[in-house]
C-alpha cells in the first residue's frame, strides 16, 4: 500500500466520493462523481437487480462515458435518486450537451432496506421519498471534499444495509496492481448471506486482509462443522451488495466489462452465499484514463485480479465498521459481539 494510500476508492485519481444520509428512515445514498466523464460498464450477478440507466453501459451502445455512478437504499423508490444526482450535477455544468441542454449521465443501482426498522411512511403511499433531496446533498458532499476521505460502515448507501445475522455497512478498500495501476472499491454491504465464518469473528475475506483493516484475526485454525452451510436473510428481494470498482487505467467500454465481471470474485470471495436468484448483486466498472495499459493482455488480468480482491476487503470492512441501528431488534454490528478478540 503508498504511503499517501487512504485504503479508500478515492486513492484512484480523478473521482470524488459523497454520503448522505437519513437516521429516522435508516437509508442513504453514495455517490462516485468523476473529475472528468469515465468509461463504465457493469456485471450482474443476482437474479434480481434495481438499477437505472444501466443498458447504455453495455460496450455495443451508443454512450462512452458517465458523469457519476450512485448507489443508494430503498429498493425501487431509490431510484429517484439519480434524477436528484442530475439535477446537482448539471447546476455545476456536468452533462452531455445536446443543443441548450445539459444531460449527466449518471446509472444508478439500489438495494433494498425498507423493512429495517427505519420510519418510511412514503414506502406505504404517505409523501415523497427522501431520496432525490439525498443524491442532491450527495453530490454537494463529493464535490466540496478535498482530502479523499470519508466514513465507512453505516454511512450512505450502507446506512439501512444487513447481513444473515450482522449489521451491514458501506466498505471501501484500494490498492495498485504490479505495473502500477490504482484500483479502488465502494460496496454497500446488503448481503443475502453472511460475511464472516459461522458464528465467529472470523471473515472470509480474512485472506486478503491488509494491515489489520477488519481486525487482523485471519483465518480460523480450522473451519467450524456447519461453516458451509447456506444461510439465507429474510425473504425474496430483502438484499443485494452493489460495488463500483474504479481503475485510473485507460480503457475502452469492453475492457471495463471484463474488468467488472472479474471483479465478481470478490463478492464471491467476501460473501457466503452471493448472487442469490433474488438479489441483484452487480458491480460497476470505472476508468479515470490517467495512465495507459501496457501490451500485455495479463495488465488487465492483473486490474481483475486486485480488483476482486479490493472488493472482498471492501465488503469485510463495510461489515467491520458498522455500527447498530437504534431501532428495536436492528441487527448487531461486528464491533458488538468481537472487539477485542484475537
Amino acid at each position: 500500500m503508498n504511503e499517501k494510500s487512504h485504503n479508500l476508492i478515492t486513492d484512484v485519481p480523478g473521482l470524488r466520493v459523497g454520503n448522505a444520509d437519513d437516521p429516522a428512515a435508516a437509508t442513504g445514498v453514495t455517490i462516485v462523481v468523476f473529475d472528468e466523464p469515465a468509461v463504465a460498464s457493469l456485471a450482474i450477478m443476482g437474479g434480481g437487480p434495481g438499477v437505472r440507466d444501466t443498458a447504455l453501459l453495455e460496450p455495443e451502445m451508443t454512450v462512452q462515458t458517465v458523469d457519476a455512478l450512485v448507489l443508494s437504499g430503498g429498493s425501487a423508490f431509490g431510484l429517484d435518486a439519480a434524477g436528484g444526482a442530475m439535477s446537482a450535477l448539471a447546476r455545476h455544468g456536468r452533462g452531455f450537451t445536446v443543443g441548450s441542454a445539459r444531460v449527466p449521465i449518471v446509472p444508478q443501482a439500489v438495494l433494498f432496506d425498507l423493512i429495517n426498522g427505519g420510519q418510511k411512511p412514503w414506502a406505504s403511499g404517505d409523501g415523497p421519498p427522501p431520496y432525490r433531496h439525498l443524491a442532491e446533498e450527495a453530490v454537494e458532499d463529493a464535490l466540496s471534499s478535498s482530502s479523499g476521505v470519508f466514513s465507512l460502515g453505516t454511512r450512505g448507501a450502507g446506512y439501512g444495509a444487513t447481513t444473515v445475522n450482522l449489521k451491514g455497512g458501506l466498505g471501501s478498500a484500494s490498492a495498485k496492481t504490479p505495473e502500477g495501476h490504482w484500483v479502488g472499491a465502494i460496496v454497500a454491504v446488503n448481503a443475502v448471506g453472511s460475511g464472516v465464518i459461522g458464528n465467529g469473528p472470523h471473515f472470509w475475506a480474512g485472506v486478503y486482509e491488509n494491515a489489520n483493516e477488519f481486525g487482523g484475526l485471519g483465518m480460523p485454525s480450522s473451519l467450524p462443522a456447519d461453516a458451509l452451510t447456506p444461510r439465507f436473510k429474510g425473504g425474496p428481494g430483502e438484499n443485494t451488495t452493489i460495488a463500483i470498482i474504479a481503475t485510473d487505467a485507460i480503457l475502452t467500454k469492453a475492457q471495463a466489462k471484463r474488468l467488472a465481471l472479474a471483479s465478481h470474485d470478490g463478492m464471491a470471495r467476501a460473501l457466503r452465499p452471493s448472487h442469490a436468484l433474488l438479489d441483484g448483486d452487480l458491480v460497476f466498472a470505472a476508468s479515470t484514463g490517467k495512465r495507459p495499459l501496457g501490451p500485455s493482455p495479463y495488465e488487465l488480468s492483473n486490474l481483475g485480479v486486485v480488483a476482486g480482491d479490493c472488493l472482498a476487503r471492501a465488503i469485510a470492512r463495510g461489515i467491520y465498521e458498522a455500527t447498530a441501528l437504534s431501532m428495536e431488534e436492528a441487527l448487531p454490528a461486528w464491533q458488538d459481539i468481537y472487539t477485542g478478540v484475537r
